[in-house]
């Protein structure tokens, strides 16, 4: 069962939000959103963010799956990649830098919009490495969805090295590798 924060915090960064469409007469949890009618972006209040589940591994790489619930009352749409930060246990931003794409964990599954009915979820994973290489102690991750300014913040307590954070694409199912 995930992990959910509900802790908001203000805007992280300055951003346009995405325009993004979808059919609403779909049914299914999330799916790609052809061409039709508009569906507003889901933003951060509409949001319950947490890891669906945590990933260890070799070569001191960890991560995680993140997942984004649409807890409004509305379908919205999602597009991009997450904007991602770190606090330490204070709630001090801690310098960080986030990369787009593949992970070690997962192949990114591309830039396409989702949208999510009420109750769906879509996923997006991310990782880091942990050995100690000028690593800052991370006890906070924030969580800032694609098109929004406003993000949330979860529990992470773990090294970080070089503040340096990897993160796929959001899609209704991001495969790991084996």
């Amino acid at each position: 069962m995930p992990t959910y924060s509900a802790r908001r915090l203000g805007a992280t960064a300055a951003g346009a939000v995405l325009a993004v469409t979808a059919v609403t007469t779909a049914t299914g949890p999330a799916h790609a959103a052809p061409s039709g009618a508009s569906v507003p972006t889901c933003h951060t209040p509409d949001l319950a963010i947490g890891f669906a589940e945590r990933l260890g591994g070799g070569m001191s790489h960890a991560g995680g799956v993140l997942e984004f619930r649409n807890t409004g009352g509305h379908t919205c749409a999602m597009r991009g990649y997450p904007g991602l930060g770190l606090e330490d246990g204070g709630h001090a931003v801690l310098p960080s830098r986030t990369v787009w794409g593949t992970t070690w964990y997962a192949d990114d599954p591309g830039n396409k919009a989702v949208r999510l009915r009420p109750g769906a979820t879509v996923r997006a994973v991310v990782a880091w490495t942990h050995s100690g290489t000028e690593a800052h102690r991370s006890s906070y991750l924030q969580v800032t969805p694609p098109g929004s300014t406003g993000h949330r913040v979860i529990p992470l307590n773990d090294l970080v090295d070089f503040g340096e954070l990897h993160v796929t694409a959001v899609a209704p199912r991001v495969p790991l590798r084996g």
